[in-house]
């Protein structure tokens, strides 16, 4: 039997108002476009394999971490490798882990607050380019420089 607009009972459609979603991770060419003509250019630079950490919102806005070593250490403790300086940050908040190859791993150190990727909390998690991380007030952005990836992507963007 088929659902017809006659038969309300059975039809499976509805109407849904979208206008009040948000995209929680937007694509990364249009992250790209909302970059400066300087970040693009020390994104460029990246050597293969390394990644870098862009805070675009929060009280350390624009800041630039290079993600070149083993573990890196994410909170508010001074002994951490990447400060953010705000209550909504645990001392030791999460970690980033650099494993052989260009897999980058977010884990979230038992903080209060959480720690999200692309808009979902994750307790772990693989990062990719364009991976939005949200530490309490900041939001930072994720990007490796891995083959075919984001120097291709700056080349068609006009930055190299």
């Amino acid at each position: 039997m088929s659902v017809t607009a006659e038969d309300p009972k059975r039809d499976v459609t509805t109407t849904i108002n979208l206008s009040s979603l948000k995209s929680l991770s937007p694509h990364v060419s249009a992250i790209m476009e909302s970059l400066s003509e300087e970040e693009r250019q020390v994104l460029s630079k990246l050597p293969l394999g390394s990644a870098m950490l862009l805070v675009v919102s929060g009280p350390a806005r624009g800041s630039r971490f290079l993600l070149n070593v083993g573990s890196t250490r994410i909170g508010r403790s001074p002994d951490a490798d990447i400060f953010l300086d705000d209550v909504t940050v645990s001392r030791k908040h999460a970690v980033i882990e650099h494993s052989v190859g260009s897999n980058y791993l977010v884990k979230d150190s038992g903080s209060l607050n959480g720690t999200y990727v692309d808009g979902l909390v994750s307790s772990e998690k693989v990062l990719g380019n364009g991976s939005e991380i949200h530490i309490g007030k900041y939001k930072l952005v994720f990007f490796i420089n891995e083959k075919n990836g984001l120097s291709e992507t700056l080349k068609q963007k006009g930055s190299l």
